[in-house]
């Protein structure tokens, strides 16, 4: 018989983006506000299996992951409505986007993830919340999902944006919206992906940018706009958040146009998260 792999429990943590480093784990674990499979538990180095139910429950936490304060950044930005609206976290993981969104507003939210016993209790719990544990995205169809689509979010990982986008496409009403996380070591050439799987080099994150903004534009969505992630993935990585909407006609956007705001936002995020 095959024994689950295990893991530390503040490398979970890091992992699940729980915390945004194995210190911080550590802090948040021994201040007694980690429950593993629904118990305290307070030592750093106890090893649990990597599908093990995993939360923090401080007061500090405001949404189930950190991945939460991604999309309030892309909410508060761009003023995004999702009062009442029928939603889809893609890569839901722990649930950070999938909170956000019921916090803003969502009726409901399809929480889709590929892995298992990752989705926060409390979300689990929730009436307004569809778990889809053990969902390939890449797969999805609309028997699958009896609703129209009125948002999404896309945080997937090991995988390209371009892998995806068609098929959330096909499950979202015209002129729905969505929020993807761009995520250079995922997009870019193996060649061109550092240590630890961290791209550091800002014309790597340019070109990785503006190849999925001319992919989405090329494949009926129009590009609203583009800024980067708050808060960097859990190896060091810098993210960025790209707004768009589904249109079956789309605005011509020369290639220039998203090499410059590629460019710009890049710039940006590098002074901004590398000081």
């Amino acid at each position: 018989m095959d024994k689950k792999k295990k893991e530390r429990l503040d490398v979970l943590l890091v992992k699940r983006c729980l915390a945004e480093s194995r210190e911080k784990a550590k802090a948040v674990i021994m201040a007694g506000d980690v429950f593993v499979n629904g118990q305290r538990e307070d030592k750093a180095g106890t090893t649990f299996a990597e599908d093990a139910i995993i939360e923090v429950r401080a007061a500090s936490m405001k949404y189930a992951s950190r991945g939460g304060y991604k999309l309030e950044k892309a909410v508060n930005l761009w003023k995004i409505q999702l009062d009442g609206k029928i939603c889809m976290d893609a890569g839901s993981s722990t649930g950070g986007f999938t909170d956000c969104m019921l916090q803003n507003g969502a009726q409901k939210v399809y929480a889709v993830d590929v892995g298992t016993n990752q989705l926060a209790w409390k979300l689990r719990q929730d009436s307004r919340v569809v778990s889809m544990e053990k969902t390939n995205i890449r797969y999805i169809t609309r028997h699958d999902i009896p609703d129209i689509i009125g948002f999404a979010s896309i945080d997937v990982a090991f995988i390209s944006l371009t892998k995806v986008l068609l098929p959330i496409r096909d499950l979202l009403e015209d002129g729905a919206k969505i929020v993807c996380l761009v995520k250079p070591q995922f997009e870019a050439g193996r060649e061109k992906v550092g240590k630890k799987g961290v791209v550091r080099d800002s014309k790597v994150h340019m070109e990785v940018v503006k190849n999925i903004m001319e992919y989405a534009s090329a494949n009926g969505f129009s590009i609203i706009d583009l800024s980067f992630s708050p808060i960097k993935g859990p190896e060091g990585n810098i993210e960025y958040l790209l707004y768009i909407e589904k249109k079956d006609t789309i605005a011509d956007t020369s290639k220039d146009g998203f090499a410059k705001l590629a460019e710009d936002v890049v710039n940006q995020a590098h002074a901004v998260l590398d000081k």
